[in-house]
C-alpha cells in the first residue's frame, strides 16, 4: 500500500499479536491497521504539545501558563503510557469487540439526557458531551466505509449476526480508548477537551484512510467482495471498472459512491418516515394496482417542468428562494395521477431524497456563515440541485461529486463576501452570479456541466486569490511595521510618564530625556534581541534620575563617583547615534554635567519617604474588586478567542445596524494586536485582545464556520433528525 495513506503493514513477525481464535482475516486487518493508529496517535500528541506550547507563551497570566506548560510536562512523562495502552486497547477491542448489547454497552461513551444531567459531575457531562459531538461527527462523515467494515466484521466474528453487529473501528470505541488511555493524566477539564479536539482533528479526521485499507483487506480475503457493487446494464463506455478499481486502494467509482448514498439514505430511512406523503410506504393497504409508482426517469421529467422563479437580471435581487419542494413534487403528482388515471406514488428512497434536499436547503438558507447575497444566488439552485440528486445519489456520499464540489466552492468563496451597493462592479459577485445564471440556463442532466463550471471558477478564483495574498502581504509587513512603531512610542512614553511624573527634575534633564533619550529608547524597542539594548535605555534613565538624588551616604556618594563617567559616556554615544541636537550636542552634555556636579553637592536629607508608596484608598480597592468580577465575566470570551486562528472569518456588528466580514491576517503579540483584513488583503479593522473578548461579549462578533458547506448541512440535518426521533 502506498506510505501516502499513512497505513504502514507490520513486518511478518513483529508486533502480531497470534490469537488463533480470530479468523485470519480479522488478524491481518488488525495488524495491519494497528500501527497506522498509533502512527496518528503520535502526531496527535505531538500537536497537543506544539498547541500547548503555543498557548503558554500568548498566556494572559502567569497562571494560564504555568496550567499549559504543566500539562505539556504531564503528557511528556505519561506520553508513553497513553500510546501503549492505547495500542493495548485497540488489540483487545479486535479479540473480544464491543458488541450492542447492554452489558458491553457501559464501557462505550454515552449519550446524556436531562435524566442524567444530575448525576454526571460538570466535568465529566463536559468532556461526554464533547466525545459524543466527535463521535456524530465521524460516523455522518463516514458512514459509507463504517457500515461496510461492520457488515463484512459482523460476517467473521462467530455469535455476531445483523441484530448484534461489531466493528472495532467504530468511532466511539477508539474515542473510549483514547480517554481511557488519558485517564491517568492530572489535568483539568479545559486541557481535556484541547486533547479531545486534537484526537478529533488530527485521529478520527483521518480515519477513513484506515477504513478503506480495513475494507480492502477484506474484500482482497473474499469478505462480501461484492458489498458496494450491483450488477448494472450500463453502455458507459470508458468509464471506471469496478471489478478492477475495488481491488485498487484509493480509487473510488461512480458506483461505490452511489451504494454508499443507498446505505446513507437507508441508516437515515426512519428518521425521514414522518415526512413521507407521496411514497408506496405512505398508501397504507391500497391495492398495488390502485397505484402508479413513478420512475426516477419519470420524476426527473416532472422536476424538469417547475418553472425556474424570474428575477429580472440580478439573481439576488429580494429574497432567498424558499420553494416548498414536497408541495411542488405534490402537485406534479396529482397532475399525474390526473392524466394517468389512478394515483401517482413515489419509491420510498426517493421521496426521502426530497426530503432530505429540502431539509438540507432549509439548512443553507438559514446558515448564517453565508453573507445573504451569496445565500440568495445560492438558492436559486434547490431544483437543479433536486434533479441532480435524483438522478445520482452519490451527490450525498462522494465529497468529490462535481455538483458538490462547486456548491462546496461558491460557499466557501462567498464567507468574506460582504453586502454593499456595487455589486455589479464585484468580480467575485458576477462570476458567482454566472455560475448559478448557466446552471439555470443549461442543467440538462448532465453533471459534466457541474464539472466544467468547477474548473472555471476555480481558476478564476486563483487569479483573484493570488492578487489578494500580494496585497494582504503587503498589509500585514506594514501594520506589523507601525504597530510595533507605535508600540515602541506608547512603551517609552509610558516609562518615561511613570519615572517623572510627581518629580522634581531639572527642566534641562527633563527636555534631554523626553525629547533626546526617548528616540534612542524607541530604536532599542524595535531593535531588541538578545542583546536587551531595551532593558540598558531604561536602566540609563534609572541611573541618571538617581544620580540627580541628593546622596547623604558615604556608600552612595561613593558610587556616585563610580557611576556617572559611565552615564555621561553612555548618553553621549546614543544622543549622537540619533543625531539629537548634533550642533549643540557639547552645549547639552555640558549641561547634563552641571546638573549632575550641583545635585552631588547639595547636602540635605535623604527623602526616604518619598519612596513609601501612600496608602491605598478605599475607592482603589473597590474598583479592583469591580475589576476582578469583569475579568472572571470575560475568562470564557478570552479562552473562545484562543480557537481563533489566522485565516478564519468572522463578522463585526456595528451599533448603527451594519456589518461587516473580515479575515484574520495577522496576530502581533508584542502590541497585542489583531489585523484583520478584507477578501482584497486590505485592512479593515484592528482590535485588541480585550477589545475582541468585549465584541464577543455583547454579541457584536460571530466566528464563522469555514468548513465544506454541503458536509456541513448534512452533519446538522442528520443530527437535528436524530434529536428529534430521541
Amino acid at each position: 500500500m502506498s506510505e501516502q495513506s499513512g497505513i504502514h503493514p507490520v513486518p511478518p513477525g513483529q508486533g502480531r499479536h497470534n490469537d488463533s481464535s480470530l479468523p485470519e482475516a480479522i488478524r491481518q486487518v488488525r495488524d495491519t491497521v494497528t500501527p497506522g493508529l498509533c502512527d496518528l496517535l503520535g502526531g496527535t500528541l505531538d500537536a497537543i504539545d506544539d498547541a500547548l506550547f503555543e498557548l503558554a507563551n500568548g498566556a494572559r497570566s502567569n497562571n494560564d501558563q504555568n496550567r499549559y506548560f504543566e500539562t505539556m510536562r504531564e503528557i511528556r512523562i505519561k506520553r508513553k503510557g497513553i500510546e501503549k495502552q492505547f495500542r493495548e486497547a485497540l488489540t483487545n477491542l479486535f479479540r473480544k469487540p464491543p458488541g450492542s448489547n447492554a452489558e458491553e454497552a457501559h464501557d462505550q461513551p454515552q449519550s446524556v439526557d436531562a435524566d442524567s444531567l444530575s448525576l454526571v459531575d460538570n466535568d465529566d457531562l463536559e468532556e461526554q458531551v464533547a466525545i459524543n459531538a466527535m463521535v456524530t461527527k465521524a460516523t455522518v462523515s463516514f458512514q459509507g466505509p463504517l457500515l461496510q467494515l461492520q457488515t463484512r466484521l459482523t460476517a467473521l466474528y462467530p455469535g455476531h449476526d445483523s441484530e448484534h453487529p461489531v466493528n472495532p473501528l467504530a468511532p466511539e470505541h477508539l474515542c473510549g480508548a483514547f480517554r481511557e488511555a488519558c485517564s491517568d493524566l492530572d489535568i483539568q477539564i479545559r486541557e481535556r477537551l484541547i486533547l479531545l479536539k486534537h484526537f478529533d482533528r488530527y485521529l478520527l479526521a483521518s480515519l477513513g484512510i484506515v477504513l478503506d485499507e480495513a475494507n480492502r483487506i477484506l474484500i482482497q480475503a473474499g469478505v462480501i467482495p461484492d458489498f458496494r457493487y450491483e450488477v448494472h446494464t450500463r453502455g458507459s463506455q470508458g468509464r471506471p471498472d469496478p471489478e478492477r478499481a475495488r481491488h485498487e486502494p484509493g480509487t473510488r467509482t461512480e458506483q461505490q459512491a452511489t451504494d454508499e448514498a443507498r446505505e446513507f439514505l437507508s441508516s437515515i430511512s426512519s428518521l425521514l418516515s414522518g415526512y413521507r406523503r407521496y411514497s408506496t410506504d405512505a398508501m397504507g393497504n391500497a391495492p398495488s394496482d390502485s397505484f402508479h409508482i413513478v420512475s426516477k426517469r419519470e420524476l426527473y421529467d416532472l422536476l424538469s417542468r417547475i418553472p425556474q422563479p424570474q428575477h429580472q437580471g440580478d439573481l439576488s435581487q429580494g429574497a432567498p428562494d424558499r420553494p416548498d419542494l414536497r408541495g411542488l413534487v405534490g402537485e406534479l403528482l396529482e397532475r399525474q395521477s390526473e392524466t394517468q388515471g389512478n394515483r401517482a406514488a413515489l419509491e420510498t428512497m426517493d421521496e426521502d431524497l426530497i426530503n432530505l434536499v429540502a431539509l438540507l436547503f432549509e439548512f443553507i438558507l438559514d446558515d448564517r456563515n453565508l453573507s445573504p447575497p451569496i445565500q440568495a444566488l445560492i438558492s436559486r439552485l434547490q431544483i437543479p440541485v433536486l434533479k441532480v440528486v435524483v438522478r445520482d445519489r452519490s451527490f450525498l456520499s462522494n465529497p468529490s461529486h462535481p455538483a458538490r464540489k462547486l456548491l462546496n466552492a461558491l460557499a466557501r468563496a462567498g464567507i468574506g463576501w460582504n453586502d454593499h451597493n456595487e455589486k455589479n462592479r464585484d468580480r467575485l459577485y458576477k462570476e458567482i452570479q454566472r455560475v448559478v445564471q448557466r446552471i439555470l440556463e443549461e442543467f440538462d442532466g448532465d453533471v459534466a456541466l457541474f464539472e466544467t463550471l468547477y474548473d472555471e471558477f476555480e481558476q478564476f478564483l486563483q487569479r483573484e486569490t493570488r492578487k489578494a495574498t500580494l496585497v494582504e502581504q503587503r498589509t500585514r509587513e506594514s501594520e506589523r511595521g507601525r504597530i510595533k512603531s507605535r508600540r515602541a512610542q506608547e512603551t517609552v512614553d509610558q516609562v518615561l510618564r511613570e519615572r517623572l511624573d510627581g518629580r522634581d527634575v531639572p527642566e534641562h534633564v527633563h527636555q534631554l530625556l523626553t525629547q533626546g533619550w526617548s528616540r534612542v529608547m524607541f530604536l532599542a524597542y524595535l531593535r531588541d534581541d538578545n542583546e536587551h539594548r531595551w532593558a540598558h535605555t531604561v536602566r540609563v534613565v534609572d541611573d541618571l534620575l538617581w544620580c540627580l538624588r541628593p546622596q547623604a551616604e558615604s556608600d552612595g556618594r561613593e558610587q556616585w563617583v563610580r557611576l556617572v563617567p559611565t552615564l555621561i559616556k553612555t548618553i553621549r554615544a546614543g544622543l549622537e547615534e540619533v543625531s539629537y541636537n548634533a550642533s549643540r550636542l557639547d552645549e547639552t552634555m555640558t549641561g547634563l554635567k552641571r546638573e549632575l556636579t550641583q545635585a552631588f553637592r547639595r547636602q540635605a536629607l535623604a527623602e526616604a519617604a518619598e519612596d513609601d508608596p501612600p496608602p491605598e484608598p478605599v475607592v482603589q480597592t473597590a474598583v479592583k474588586q469591580s475589576q476582578a468580577f469583569e475579568d472572571a465575566a470575560m475568562a470564557e470570551h478570552y479562552e473562545k478567542l484562543e480557537t481563533i486562528s489566522i485565516g478564519d472569518w468572522v463578522e463585526f456588528h456595528l451599533v448603527n445596524g451594519t456589518h461587516f466580514r473580515c479575515k484574520l491576517s495577522a496576530v502581533i503579540e508584542d502590541a497585542d494586536s489583531f489585523v484583520f483584513v478584507n477578501r482584497m488583503g486590505l485592512k479593515v479593522a484592528e482590535k485588541s485582545r480585550a477589545d475582541l473578548a468585549h465584541e464577543l461579549r455583547r454579541g457584536r462578533m460571530t466566528l464563522l464556520e469555514q468548513g465544506a458547506l454541503i458536509d456541513r448541512a448534512l452533519h446538522a440535518v442528520v443530527g437535528g433528525l436524530n434529536r428529534k426521533a430521541g
